[in-house]
């Protein structure tokens, strides 16, 4: 997607595989914000922890917005390339960001070679995606507007039945409505502010958010 929206998973899902008795167990999780290598690295240490009798924890995640997330990967002993890279790549190709794949191994007696360790750690994470509940979510400009009270009811009305979100308003000497739009639609707000104000409001941006749609 553009980088003004992308898709993730909401909250997390755990599924089990099976290759030539090698157990696959791999966790998706939704992880986003300021700290978020970490809190991603932290899923991955709770499962190395949940399941301490397992011989690996390969994990990939990718974080932020495009168009430059963060990606990292993790074999945790297997051969190099053959785990976190293909779980990397599945994640890739979903187009997801905000997301980290832990793919916890049991070792089942027989060696699966490094094509068959591809498949395996690529198809886990296809299970585990099969199952996740994807949410899209976008970029919203956030900006504020003092409108006159003896307006400001009917401003709010009309900003409303446009499409515009009206996340708040804060009353003193006037009415300070806070508003949000998808940023190609910000021109289209700024229009309808002077249009119904006879081009007296002008809107100012705060800040920006990613939201889910």
């Amino acid at each position: 997607m553009s980088a003004q929206a992308y898709v993730t998973v909401r909250g997390s899902v755990a599924v089990e595989t099976e290759v030539r008795r090698s157990r696959f167990l791999c966790v998706v999780e939704r992880v986003g914000g300021g700290a978020a290598e970490e809190a991603a690295r932290a899923v991955v240490e709770r499962q190395r922890r949940a399941h301490h009798d397992a011989r690996h924890h390969c994990s990939a995640f990718v974080l932020g917005p495009p168009p430059q997330p963060v990606e990292r990967s993790s074999d945790d002993g297997e051969p190099a390339g053959t785990a976190g890279a293909p779980m990397l790549e599945v994640l890739r190709g979903a187009g997801l960001s905000d997301v980290v794949a832990v793919v916890t191994r049991w070792f089942g007696g027989t060696l699966l070679g490094a094509g068959g360790l591809v498949r395996a750690y690529g198809d886990a994470v296809r299970a585990a995606l099969d199952e996740a509940d994807v949410v899209r979510r976008s970029l919203l400009v956030e900006l504020e507007v003092d409108v006159p009270h003896a307006d400001a009811g009917r401003i709010e009305g009309e900003l409303r039945a446009r499409g515009t979100r009206v996340l708040g308003a804060t009353y003193a000497g006037a009415v300070t409505l806070r508003l949000g739009v998808a940023p190609e639609r910000e021109p289209a707000l700024h229009a309808t502010l002077a249009e119904l104000s006879s081009g007296a409001l002008a809107a100012r941006e705060v800040g920006r958010r990613w939201v889910d749609a």
